[in-house]
């Protein structure tokens, strides 16, 4: 992912970023399923999409716990 992108997702706000995570928890399912049946072509694809998925999670913590802090 590139600096552009992460910045892009830090801007988002908390109803944006749950909508981001769930649409990156259907696009990891539907890879999940690729791969098992062995349809997927670009396995590394399932990593990035994890990882992904890792930093909309820690954005949204961060908007948490910057929301309890005020």
């Amino acid at each position: 992912m590139k600096r552009d992108e992460r910045g892009a997702i830090a801007e988002l706000t908390a109803e944006e970023l749950a909508d981001k995570l769930l649409e990156l928890k259907q696009t990891l399912f539907n890879l999940r399923f690729q791969h098992s049946v062995n349809k997927l072509e670009n396995t590394s694809r399932l990593k990035a999409v994890k990882k992904e998925i890792a930093r909309v999670k820690t954005y949204q913590r961060q908007l948490e716990l910057s929301a309890s802090a005020e």
